[in-house]
């Protein structure tokens, strides 16, 4: 009976050792699915996952790899320290009209499992974007929860729309 209950107990501190990390363990993605919105046919468009290493050493991302050929994936390379942040980018070519939801397989060194990401939102041709802008005219507009800071000149490129196609272009230097 004793042989029984060491062997039972020398089992489970093995297999307590052997325990591998879950990428939720060691890195914390700020949101998992960003919606685009809607967005126009022929123009790439980029989301940017922010990732929060919550684990005690290291993070590396070993791959950010799509799911499809639409969409090209990079990350930071470099080891993220503890408490610090890195990035993931997706970024679509919008070739193909109609809504979009397309993923990313993430990989982290010592993780055990991959963590998926992924986007949203809606292709719109050209015709379509220009009345969608026209009816919604802060739809598009640069949304961002980090503060941001204006370097001393600034080039602004303004583009209006009519019935879908580009009629006027205005570019201003700003100096703050």
């Amino acid at each position: 009976m004793k042989k029984l209950f060491f062997a039972f107990s020398a089992l489970v501190l093995s297999a307590g050792a052997f325990a591998q990390v879950k990428s939720d363990d060691i890195a914390k993605i700020k949101e998992e699915t960003l919606n685009l919105g809607k967005i126009p046919q022929g123009i790439p468009a980029v989301s940017t996952f922010i990732v929060t290493n919550i684990g005690k050493t290291d993070l590396i991302i070993e791959s950010a790899n799509p799911t499809c050929g639409c969409t090209v994936g990079d990350y930071t390379k470099s080891p993220i320290k503890p408490g610090q942040t890195g990035t993931i980018t997706a970024t679509f070519n919008a070739a193909n009209v109609g809504p979009i939801d397309k993923h990313m397989n993430v990989k982290f060194a010592g993780a055990e499992d991959t963590k998926s990401i992924g986007f949203k939102g809606e292709v719109l041709t050209a015709e379509e974007y220009g009345k969608y802008k026209t009816a919604n005219p802060g739809a598009g507009m640069v949304k961002t929860t980090q503060p941001v800071t204006i370097p001393a000149k600034t080039t602004v490129t303004n583009v209006k729309y009519k019935k879908g196609k580009k009629t006027k272009v205005k570019t201003t230097t700003v100096a703050s």
